[in-house]
């Protein structure tokens, strides 16, 4: 199987879904600049001009409503926004209609509009640039939510979602655009509600969301040279989520460690800790941990962001906490997120 960018995957699977079906658009803030939203637009508005991947202005409500007007109608807009924090500007349009829209006029397919949103640290993107917003998007009943960690994953729920019913919420974290992995060629979609088990193990079940899950996996070779066996899950899809993946790995290993890219009140991790508390409580062999930025909005200087946002450390050290094994592991491991370089 050839290797590909996270971006390049998402470039593959637009151009590919595109050629297949005449009705789907790209729409956004820079979706047909030359860098090409970290090259992920790039090929799809060279192939098919601005009749089909066009600029928009700052009006995220009003685009929304044009797109969800457009899915009614027939086509399939896919929407994409440089930073989800900007994201709030379309929730009226997005929760109240996109959400509802099947539930209301009882059509049974709703509208299949999908939106693209980055999410993640830069450099010293702040309060108002660096939120991760799965928990908001995922409380709405009728939004499919999913944050893909992999380039095939990343590839294949946009298949999923392009070739669904909709609405659909992709969040995408910048620091995974350059990473690399096998993707398949073919147009296969990755069905929503469908967690992976990334690495089998027996001590403690570590799930991660989005880029969580790639540093879970970093944290688990950290682990392993401690003698700790870790299983890591990767949820990919937020709503609907996949408890019985979670239950399984518990009834296993018996201790649990969440780790999120969001805060941990009311949020992805909370409701992963509750899946763990309501159906999996007699497997459990100590408290969930969760490990989540800290209560407060981002800052924005280099040496807090880097105390601001967990990393492979953060959650080995959780681990070995949970498993009342010490926290002196991985001294001097580098930090995927340190070397994002822009743009934003």
């Amino acid at each position: 199987m050839r290797r590909l960018s996270y971006g390049g995957a998402i470039s593959e699977a637009t151009v590919q879904c595109m050629e297949a079906d005449p009705s789907i658009f790209v729409a956004g803030i820079g979706v047909d600049d030359f860098k090409g939203i970290f090259g992920t637009t790039f090929e799809a508005h060279r192939r098919f001009g601005d009749a089909r991947v066009f600029d928009i202005p700052n009006g995220e409500n009003a685009m929304t409503g044009i797109a969800i007007g457009a899915a009614a109608m027939g086509k399939r807009p896919l929407i994409v926004h440089p930073r989800n924090d900007f994201m709030f500007l379309c929730m009226d349009q997005l929760a109240n209609l996109a959400a509802k829209w099947r539930y209301m006029f009882a059509n049974g397919s709703g509208v299949p509009i999908v939106l693209r949103g980055i999410v993640g640290r830069g450099w010293g993107q702040g309060a108002t640039h660096s939120q991760s917003l799965q928990a908001t998007f995922a409380h709405f009943p009728g939004l499919y939510v999913a944050m893909p960690a992999t380039p095939a994953d990343a590839k294949g729920l946009l298949v999923s979602a392009l070739q669904g019913t909709g609405p659909v919420v992709l969040l995408e974290n910048r620091a995974l655009y350059e990473l690399e992995g096998e993707v398949p060629e073919a147009l296969e979609p990755i069905p929503f509600g469908k967690g992976a088990v990334t690495r089998a193990g027996k001590d403690i079940t570590i799930v991660g969301v989005s880029l969580m899950a790639y540093e879970a996996l970093r944290a688990a070779k950290i682990l392993a040279e401690q003698g700790v066996d870790a299983e890591v899950i990767d949820l990919r899809s937020i709503r609907p989520l996949d408890d019985e993946i979670i239950v399984r790995s518990l009834r296993k290993t018996g201790r649990l460690v969440v780790a999120d890219t969001s805060w941990a009140l009311y949020g992805v991790s909370a409701e992963v800790a509750a899946v763990a508390a309501e159906k999996a409580f007699p497997h459990l062999k100590a408290p969930v941990r969760r490990v989540t930025p800290p209560d407060s909005p981002a800052p924005v200087s280099r040496p807090l962001e880097d105390a601001f946002h967990p990393n492979p450390l953060t959650i080995a050290r959780a681990c070995l906490e949970v498993l009342k094994a010490g926290s002196s592991a991985g001294k001097g491991v580098a930090d995927v997120q340190a070397t994002f370089a822009g743009p934003y």
